[in-house]
């Protein structure tokens, strides 16, 4: 049994992590700048208001007998600019050198697949380029840089580059979907969705953050790992199964590519639209990674394919949605997003 510190304990990755060290005995303190409410974990583990910009705050917690911490917190892309960069660069710093400090040496640092930005080829490895899409694709390489600079003073940190995750307690942008499914509506993808797109259950990533832990080779473990599905297809494939089970007999619909994106970036500049450059710019194209030295080095197994994972996810949402049936004008995984002008837009599927 170990004692772990989970960075964004509220949030999508945060309640299904803890949820999963729980039921396997570990001991957990949750900090976040979010309340924890999640009543069947409340009296389980400790959860602390912390922002983790605020170091000594983030001392607090780090001193308490942890032996692993998960640093998952993390200012997403609907999030100002300015908290992006804080929160994602000083924020990173603030919990690993408080680790250091505290002698917590063996930690899991949550990255991301943006950090490829828009990539030519694939599947994309571990050593390919870092270029970034945006603030928040920007933010994870400079945090990678600062996990490097801190295996240099000896901590075994284990950077995850997950796919997009979807499972229980997911919605954000996935939410939009669910809700056009749910309504027995068609949904437009942007092109044609013949592209091929891997997903990622978020069972199968805390699986993951599992194994780089209580993985006994601490060298082979203090590097980078790409995550994501073994099985996946197209958008329009994976996508389809979701509307399949709705009952409704709906398609998902095709578009013209380059002339969606065109609009889309209209309506993002007046602030009409949740999607972001990363969301819609590499929704036509190609998104895979190898997950090969994962399975070799890991022992990573993903139980999940894309279908399985949406599915599971769809589910979750038809089981709750009462909770937030009026949507809502969130900006994290865990909140469904103002539709902007694409909730009008629904009406013509």
């Amino acid at each position: 049994m170990s004692r772990w510190l989970v960075t964004g304990g509220s949030g999508f990755l945060g309640i299904n992590l803890i949820r999963y060290l729980v039921e396997k005995g570990h001991q957990v303190i949750s900090i976040d700048i979010e309340p924890f409410t999640h009543p069947d974990m409340a009296d389980r583990i400790e959860h602390h208001l912390v922002d983790i910009r605020d170091r000594k705050a983030v001392d607090g917690c780090m001193s308490r007998d942890i032996d692993v911490f998960m640093h998952g917190a993390a200012a997403l892309p609907l999030y100002k600019k300015s908290d992006i960069l804080s929160t994602n660069i000083q924020g990173a710093r603030n919990v690993l050198e408080s680790a250091l400090a505290h002698g917590v040496m063996r930690g899991i640092n949550i990255s991301s697949t943006a950090v490829y930005g828009i990539p030519e080829k694939h599947p994309l490895y571990e050593d390919d380029p870092m270029v970034g899409v945006g603030p928040y694709g920007h933010t994870k390489i400079e945090a990678e840089k600062i996990v490097r600079e801190f295996r240099e003073k000896g901590m075994t940190i284990t950077t995850l580059r997950p796919k997009s995750f979807v499972g229980p307690e997911r919605l954000g942008v996935f939410a939009i979907f669910y809700q056009w499914a749910s309504e027995g509506r068609s949904f437009p993808m942007i092109g044609r969705g013949h592209n091929l797109y891997q997903l990622l259950d978020v069972e199968d990533l805390c699986e993951s953050i599992v194994l780089s832990a209580e993985h006994g080779d601490t060298e082979a473990v203090n590097t980078e790992f790409n995550i994501g599905a073994k099985v996946y297809s197209t958008m329009r494939e994976d996508y389809q199964v979701v509307l399949d089970k709705a009952g409704f007999g709906k398609k998902i619909k095709e578009s013209p590519a380059n002339l969606t994106i065109f609009a889309l970036e209209v309506l993002e500049f007046f602030k009409l639209s949740p999607l972001y450059p990363w969301v819609y710019k590499t929704a036509t194209k190609d998104s895979f990674v190898s997950i090969e030295k994962a399975e070799r080095i890991l022992g990573f197994t993903p139980k999940y394919s894309n279908r399985e994972a949406l599915l599971r996810n769809y589910q979750w949402y038809l089981d709750n949605r009462k909770k937030f049936e009026k949507g809502g004008d969130g900006v994290s995984h865990r909140a469904p997003w103002s539709q902007g002008i694409l909730g009008l837009a629904r009406h013509f599927f």
